[in-house]
């Protein structure tokens, strides 16, 4: 049920103490347990140690944080991972509380800087580390504290989720909480009591610091793109305004063109982590990606994984549909409008937006965004649309358009409405 990996980074370790204080706690929860330490080279007598404490030692090819991090990642066998550093026996006192917490998300922070928590560390240590997360948490737009703790407790199946793991330091605890973040995956940070006794030299936090800037280099490249879970929801806020002004207006159309409809029955196809969603009462959203419903799960909103050339639901089941920024991602051959249409009862309206390839404005936005975030999404649009075009598709179906507007002069917006019964 639950694996305990404590990896032995450096020669500094209390694993005498820990070991037998951890094992008690483990015990005193109730389940099934193993206890992995991980570290490279350790002592004949430190392997003697942990034998003798009823834990496995797992030898690690190389002596990364990271790498000895990932050595224990792999064999856990649990349903839930701890992960715990060597070097604080004390800490074995907090692993009935993180234990308590295993129901309230899919990833728990034992944090250093929540609201009850203390943190002991010197001037230099604590002040290199508040910087960090800082920066973590303004370029990648995160809701936590505590980056860089390595006390944790994962359900297994988000290690499996966010593969591979790249960095071999310490700048993979960063990296584990963006990936799963991005996955939607739920996080929460219960407080903790850290004593900080390994002392830090300038030449270790230069070494730190870079690989933590590699990472979030790479990690910033990852939140601005399609394939973070909570991306549509992120510019809806973002710090560029004209992102931010984008998504608005958007919304205000969308909102516009269903008008007394709003609280009726609404199936918002490839719904992304928008705010239609969020706001709309009763509404159903649907997309293919796991990890955007993850993200959007709440009490009372209703989410179905669905692809949009076979919709799951009955003829006429919904009053409006909405599909806005998704069929310029799907080949052509695998759009059917007609299944759309299929779905909407008599007199129901399809609002359906996309870029205007016909316009130069559209071109040249997108060439831009290319070049200022070549990892979002510009490579995903394969399949270009033009006002004409778009309009003549939708008027073969039987459809009257009722409405066009444009978000920037570029992303056209139809509302068409379905011929009444």
């Amino acid at each position: 049920m639950l694996s305990v990996v404590v990896p032995v980074w450096g020669e500094r370790h209390d694993l005498r103490r820990m070991l037998p204080a951890l094992r008690t706690a483990v015990d005193g929860i109730g389940v099934s347990a193993e206890i992995l330490v991980c570290g490279e080279d350790l002592d004949v007598n430190v392997q003697e140690l942990i034998s003798h404490a009823d834990a496995v030692y797992l030898p690690s090819k190389h002596g990364g944080y990271g790498d000895i991090l990932q050595t224990g990642l792999a064999a856990a066998r649990g349903e839930f991972v701890l992960t715990i550093d060597a070097d604080f026996a004390y800490v074995a006192d907090f692993v009935q509380v993180m234990w308590a917490h295993r129901e309230s998300a899919e990833v728990v922070i034992g944090s250093r800087y929540v609201r009850g928590a203390v943190a002991e560390m010197g001037f230099g240590r604590r002040f290199a580390s508040r910087v960090l997360n800082g920066v973590y948490r303004f370029f990648l737009s995160l809701p936590y504290k505590d980056i860089s703790s390595g006390f944790r407790l994962y359900r297994r199946r988000v290690l499996l989720d966010i593969q591979p793991l790249e960095p071999h330091g310490l700048d993979i605890l960063p990296e584990i909480l963006v990936k799963a973040f991005c996955q939607g995956w739920q996080v929460t940070e219960v407080p903790f009591w850290y004593r900080g006794s390994r002392p830090w030299n300038r030449t270790r936090m230069a070494r730190f610091g870079t690989a933590y800037l590699a990472t979030l280099g790479r990690m910033l490249s990852l939140r601005n793109s399609v394939r973070a879970a909570d991306y549509d929801n992120r510019a809806f806020d973002s710090w560029v305004p004209l992102q931010r002004a984008w998504q608005r207006r958007r919304f205000e159309i969308v909102h516009a063109f269903m008008g007394p409809q709003a609280g009726r029955l609404t199936l918002d196809i490839g719904c992304g982590s928008s705010r239609i969603v969020q706001t709309l009462p009763g509404i159903v959203g649907m997309d293919l990606a796991m990890r955007k419903l993850r993200w959007l799960r709440a009490p009372g909103r209703h989410l179905v994984r669905g692809s949009l050339t076979e919709l799951p639901f009955h003829n006429g089941a919904f009053d409006t549909v909405i599909c806005s920024e998704v069929i310029e991602h799907i080949p052509r051959e695998l759009v059917h409008l007609d299944e759309m249409v299929r779905v909407i009862a008599p007199g129901g309206l399809l609002i359906l937006g996309t870029p205007d390839y016909s316009r130069q404005r559209w071109l040249f936005l997108e060439w831009l965004y290319g070049k200022v975030f070549p990892n979002g999404y510009v490579k995903e649009h394969i399949n270009r649309y033009t006002r004409a075009g778009l309009q003549r598709d939708l008027e073969d179906l039987g459809l009257r358009i009722v409405g066009l507007r444009y978000v920037g002069g570029s992303e056209m917006i139809f509302a068409a409405r379905v011929p009444a019964a």
